[in-house]
C-alpha cells in the first residue's frame, strides 16, 4: 500500500501571513505538524509516501525528510499548482500509486488513540473498496457527514449539511483500493471549483464499497485549519507527554517498533537529537527494547 500526505492550503483558515511560512512545518508543540500524519501511515504500516504540496513549499519538506531513509521509509514529492479539492491528489499522484491502493491523509491532521493501530489495521486489510474515518462533533455542520444504519453501514455523505441527520463528521484519512484512480479522474469540479473527495466516497458508497470505521471515545481528531485549533493540539500533546513521559508522533520510535530501522539507526538518531527530551526518549527506547 502507498500513501499521499496532501499538504495543500485548502480549506484552511489561517491568516495568510502564517500561511506564508508554511502551515504543516509550523510546530505543533515540539514537531512539525506533518510529523503527524506521517505518523499515522506509518501505524499503518505504510513506508512509500508521496508529499504532494504547493511550489513554494515543497522544498521545505525535501529538507526535512530527504529520501526518508533514515526512518526507513522512502519519500516521494510533487507539486499541487492549486488547491483544487482533495481528490486531485489521486490525479497528481497517480504514477506514484500505481497498482497498488492507497492511503489519503491531510497535513493538517492529527489523530490519537490507544486503538489506533488496530483500526489503521483493519482498513488497510480490506481487499476492496474504500474506508473512511467518522468522528462524532458537536458541529457537524462545519464538515462532510456521513449518515449510518444502527449496524455501522453508511447510507449517505453530506458536505457541510444545514440540518445534518447525523453527528458522525467524516475525517481527513482515506484508504482506497485502486479503483480510486478512475474514480478521481471522473470526478467533475463542484460549485465551488474543486474535485471533492465527497464525490469519490459517494460512488464508493453508491458501489457497495465504502465502510467506516467509528472513532469513538478513547480518540482525537484534531483538524488544525485554525490558529484556535493549533494551540489545542499543541496543549493537547504537551499535556500527553508530559503525563505519560512518552512522545506522540515520534517517527524514529514507530520506525523502530515497526522494524523499518534497527537499534543502530535508532541510537543515531537518538544521539542527533540527545539533549532534547526528544532524543532521550529515543536512546531510553534503545536500551528498553
Amino acid at each position: 500500500m502507498k500513501g499521499i500526505v496532501l499538504a495543500g492550503g485548502s480549506g484552511t483558515r489561517l491568516h495568510p501571513a502564517t500561511l506564508s511560512i508554511n502551515k504543516q512545518l509550523l510546530p505543533v508543540y515540539d514537531k512539525p505538524m506533518i510529523y503527524y500524519p506521517v505518523s499515522v501511515l506509518m501505524l499503518a504500516g505504510i513506508r512509500e509516501i508521496l508529499i504532494i504540496s504547493s511550489p513554494e513549499h515543497l522544498d521545505n519538506y525535501k529538507r526535512l525528510f530527504g529520501t526518508g531513509e533514515q526512518f526507513g521509509l522512502s519519500f516521494s514529492y510533487a507539486v499541487q499548482p492549486r488547491p483544487e479539492g482533495l481528490a486531485q491528489a489521486f490525479v497528481i499522484g497517480r504514477d506514484f500509486v500505481g497498482a497498488d491502493p492507497v492511503a489519503l491523509i491531510l497535513g493538517d491532521n492529527l489523530f490519537f488513540g490507544a486503538g489506533m493501530s488496530e483500526l489503521l489495521a483493519r482498513a488497510a486489510g480490506r481487499g476492496a473498496g474504500a474506508t473512511i474515518f467518522a468522528y462524532h462533533v458537536e458541529n457537524p455542520q462545519a464538515y462532510g457527514v456521513v449518515s449510518l444504519t444502527p449496524e455501522g453501514r453508511p447510507t449517505r455523505i453530506v458536505e457541510k449539511p444545514r440540518a445534518p441527520d447525523s453527528t458522525w463528521a467524516v475525517t481527513g484519512l482515506y484508504f482506497y483500493d485502486n479503483q480510486v484512480l478512475d474514480i478521481a479522474a471522473g470526478v467533475r469540479p463542484s460549485a465551488r471549483g474543486e474535485l471533492e473527495i465527497t464525490s469519490v466516497n459517494e460512488a464508493y458508497l453508491q458501489r457497495g464499497q465504502l465502510a467506516v470505521e467509528r472513532m469513538g471515545r478513547g480518540y482525537a481528531w484534531l483538524d488544525t485549519g485554525t490558529h484556535d485549533s493549533l494551540l489545542e493540539a499543541s496543549e493537547f500533546v504537551r499535556t500527553i507527554q508530559n503525563r505519560q513521559g512518552l512522545q506522540v508522533a515520534c517517527l524514529e520510535e514507530i520506525a523502530f517498533l515497526q522494524g523499518f530501522i534497527d537499534r543502530a539507526q535508532l541510537v543515531a538518531r537518538g544521539e542527533l537529537f540527545a539533549k532534547t527530551a526528544y532524543g532521550q526518549n529515543l536512546l531510553r527506547l534503545a536500551q528498553e527494547c
